[in-house]
């Protein structure tokens, strides 16, 4: 029998919006958990005593729920299956391969008594006439693969054992995948994961981008998504990147290059990072990062050479970790110095967050805390590190990253 692991922090915010005159639209990448967390919702749901026969599931990857059918055709069907005097709950999943979907998701919304769930595998889902049709009346939840923590509960590892060597787990979890299935195959071996990787990922590039966005080029573009991988962490820009293929005989206009990682960005494959200016206190819009959804689809594009950078790696699972606790975050732009991420609350506070792998040398440790000390306002500021001993310094906090990770610092 299958394994669910609760995905408690997007479960919770389902919870809280359910019978709120708002449609849930649950996005993220393929097979990042999204029909699971619906799944679980809807027997959630039957617990609380909803019957049977209020709630609607149709999983339109499933040919036969919408080949040949056009969205009215589906919008009556189901209208014909409603409640009049009761609530219900319409799960519409991966409603993007829909034709027209927004009139579908529209018409269920504008009915009588119905709680609309909707998920898709791309932003595009929320930048098409949907979010303009439905401005104002729909709240997203992004849903991410598995953190570090959820990741070891798959796995049923007892965190509280004082000898885990906590290390080798993280590289298993960077080096296999975080993506709950993959999690599943990793007893049948790496070559099964690696399988399911390249399957998802051929999935994401043909299905989502290439034939979506008619990209002729695909050389160009598989170049851009392995350069990408290779430098996440890295400041890019799409003239670097262009100036890049220039020199392997590839003539790929920036403009193209900017289209190609926004569609990969919309896909969910890449989360885009701006940079902010420390001083003036303002957003910059060059020389953005770019940081991969799943560290095990980077063993996948560039191989085993990626672990040479140890820092990067911890540097892109902290990014994720800091998404799922629902920061806006930014890179930190000074005048000598960066910081990796600067965070904003749901209240409007700053935090600021340092990532390195470890601080044992003096040089490395007087600069880690030197870009952080250079910030002159009172938020909280923090060091993430492997170091087993933290020593935190003039006010900034330094923490073992793996206990971080864990939420138990």
């Amino acid at each position: 029998m299958k394994k669910y692991i609760p995905r408690t922090i997007y479960a919770e915010k389902l919870q809280a919006y359910k019978d709120k005159d708002l449609i849930k639209v649950v996005t993220g990448l393929r097979r990042s958990g999204k029909s699971t967390l619906l799944q679980l919702f809807r027997e959630q749901l039957k617990q609380e005593g909803v019957a049977a026969s209020q709630i609607q599931f149709y999983n339109f990857e499933l040919p036969e729920n919408f080949v040949g059918k056009k969205w009215d055709d589906l919008y009556f069907g189901i209208k014909s299956k409603l409640h009049k005097d009761r609530p219900n709950y319409v799960f519409l999943d991966e409603v993007q391969n829909i034709t027209e979907f927004e009139r579908l998701v529209d018409g269920l919304f504008a009915s009588e008594n119905v709680d609309v769930y909707v998920t898709g595998s791309n932003a595009f889902l929320l930048s098409s006439e949907l979010a303009t049709l439905l401005s104002g009346r729909y709240i997203e939840i992004s849903i991410l693969p598995y953190s570090f923590q959820e990741y070891l509960i798959a796995r049923e590892i007892d965190t509280t054992n004082a000898y885990l060597n906590f290390e080798l787990l993280f590289f298993e979890y960077v080096n296999e995948t975080s993506l709950p299935k993959g999690v599943e195959l990793r007893e049948e071996g790496y070559d099964k994961i690696y399988e399911y990787l390249e399957a998802i990922y051929l999935t994401i590039v043909e299905k989502d981008i290439t034939q979506r966005h008619q990209i002729k080029d695909k050389r160009a573009f598989e170049n851009i998504i392995r350069f990408v991988a290779s430098n996440t962490g890295s400041a890019v820009s799409p003239n670097k990147i262009s100036n890049m293929l220039k020199q392997d005989g590839q003539n790929v206009h920036r403009d193209t290059v900017e289209n190609y990682l926004a569609y990969l960005v919309a896909s969910f494959v890449f989360y885009k990072v701006s940079r902010f200016d420390l001083k003036g206190r303002k957003q910059l819009v060059t020389q953005e990062k770019y940081y991969l959804v799943d560290p095990g689809l980077a063993g996948y594009l560039i191989g085993k050479d990626r672990f040479r950078d140890r820092g990067h790696i911890l540097e892109n699972v902290v990014y994720l970790e800091l998404l799922r606790r629902g920061y806006k975050i930014w890179t930190g732009a000074g005048r000598n110095s960066e910081v990796d991420f600067v965070c904003k609350t749901k209240t409007g506070d700053l935090k600021y967050y340092q990532v390195a792998w470890e601080i044992s040398q003096e040089s490395t440790l007087n600069r880690e805390f030197g870009a952080l000390e250079k910030i002159k306002d009172h938020y909280p500021k923090y060091l993430l590190t492997t170091d087993s001993f933290p020593q935190s310094r003039n006010g900034i906090k330094h923490l073992n990253v793996f206990q971080w990770l864990l939420g138990l610092v």
